[in-house]
């Protein structure tokens, strides 16, 4: 059996140091995009668009939401070039500054009653650049991460990935709550949801310096020096690893989970056309509490996966949460506070964690170091870009007055998740194969026994660092 010196990329691993920069990058980043997701869904129906129609002004607000997601494709073929050719961490700072720069601007737009159209359409506008930024963010986080964690952990350290989304999410729910909670509607409506986005100008300098201070990947660098950076490796990603990507762009519509839990269930549950009446502090409570269980779920999916494989926690994960949807929708449609709350937790805070915390690892294994932020940049954000469109969607199949909302909603749910689970059973197993290794459909991994020993060793080794 070859050592693993001969699979694995020489130079320094700064494995701690990158899944820091990692989380803390994703929560920076993912805190602008959900405070979007909850204004949208909670204010921007009365402020940017005409309130003739309120059935209108629902779909279109969470239509913009939507938009940003439209962008995402296109900005993974940029920034996923730029991470293959110019490095993860030149491509993480490039989508840390647009994202905080168009955040903030959202801060200063102006409303629907003031300048009219123009109003929506910068909105629009900011959300597009928004779009374009995160979708290098995952792609580049979760290659960086893997690239620097030693074999047989890849699946846990790359986990805090997605921990730092839960974390931003977390974090743009608790700015929003004591704002909700203690102004006025008026007030709240006025000036108070302006506040969040505002407050990303810090994205924009503690980002820097945090990212600042991690190296290149050693398998980046290794590639440079052999003269194996692609020039193109968007032609290498479709012309070598499409079926791969196809696979990654059905895994990636696990996305309608969060988008049913937060966006369309806030409109469900908040916005009075639909009579469900629960106040907003109320609701705002319902992801920041499955947000918090995730926090501590994703770390021990993670550490799952790197022992019985990345396939099963994706195939169950997809499977069940999408069962909860019906649940979860249900218990909003009786206005059922702590039932809601009950099938968040089970739904997103526990059971979708089994997708949620495994493909940071999982998709980027799937393809090599010359062509990996690439391929994985454009195929998950094709398929997150489909679910994102799905908020407009069930407000349009199952507006305001409309019967069996959970039924209705829950099913194409169920059906999509159903597609993911599908996507994953039909991909090859990678937790086992060396860094070097993967990518290449015919790699064996290491022999189980054989590998169960270098993790041990690799985590006897880590904790004696740590004391």
């Amino acid at each position: 059996m070859a050592g693993s010196g001969d699979h694995e990329p020489s130079g320094t691993h700064q494995t701690r140091k990158a899944t820091a920069s990692g989380w803390i990058g994703s929560a920076l980043e993912y805190y602008d995009f959900f405070i979007y997701a909850s204004a949208a869904a909670l204010v921007f129906p009365q402020i940017f668009f005409p309130s003739g129609n309120p059935r209108v002004a629902i779909v279109a607000s969470l239509a913009t939401y939507g938009v940003g997601y439209v962008a995402r494709p296109v900005g993974a073929f940029v920034l996923g070039h730029w991470g293959d050719t110019h490095g993860r961490k030149t491509v993480l700072l490039v989508c840390m500054f647009l994202m905080g720069f168009s955040t903030m601007a959202v801060g200063f737009l102006p409303t629907y009653r003031q300048v009219g159209l123009l109003a929506p359409a910068l909105l629009v506008l900011f959300r597009l650049i928004q779009g374009f930024a995160v979708a290098g963010e995952i792609s580049g986080a979760s290659s960086m991460i893997l690239e620097h964690a030693p074999f047989g952990r890849r699946g846990y350290f790359a986990s805090y990935t997605l921990q730092g989304v839960q974390a931003g999410q977390i974090l743009a729910a608790a700015v929003f709550l004591p704002l909700a909670y203690y102004l006025p509607t008026a007030a709240f409506n006025n000036w108070g949801w302006r506040v969040p986005f505002l407050l990303s100008s810090l994205v924009i300098v503690a980002g820097y310096v945090i990212r600042r201070e991690v190296a290149e990947t050693p398998a980046f660098a290794e590639e440079g020096q052999q003269g194996g950076t692609p020039r193109a490796p968007i032609v290498e990603a479709f012309r070598h690893h499409w079926a791969d990507m196809l696979r990654v762009v059905c895994m990636a519509l696990m996305n309608v989970v969060p988008v049913v839990a937060t966006v369309f269930g806030g409109a469900y549950a908040v916005q009075a056309a639909y009579g469900i009446g629960f106040p907003k502090a109320v609701y705002l409570w319902i992801p920041v509490l499955g947000n918090i269980v995730a926090v501590v779920v994703i770390p021990y999916v993670g550490n799952l996966s790197d022992r019985i494989g990345r396939r099963p926690p994706i195939i169950l994960g997809a499977l069940a949460s999408g069962a909860l949807s019906f649940g979860y929708l249900y218990a909003i449609s009786i206005a059922s506070v702590p039932l809601a709350v009950v099938m968040s937790l089970l739904m997103w805070g526990i059971i979708y964690q089994g997708y949620n915390a495994v493909f940071p690892s999982f998709f980027p294994e799937l393809f090599p170091t010359r062509a990996r932020v690439t391929a994985m940049a454009i195929a998950q954000n094709t398929g997150t870009t489909i679910t994102a469109l799905l908020p407009a969607l069930f407000a349009s199949v199952a507006p305001p007055g409309s019967a069996n909302v959970p039924l209705t909603v829950g099913a194409i749910t169920f059906g999509i998740t159903a597609i993911a689970a599908l996507g994953a059973w039909t991909a090859r197993e990678t937790h086992r194969v060396h860094l070097n290794d993967l990518g290449d459909p015919d790699a064996v991994g290491v022999d189980k026994q054989d590998y169960d020993r270098m993790r041990s060793g690799t985590i006897a080794r880590s904790r004696t660092a740590a004391r």
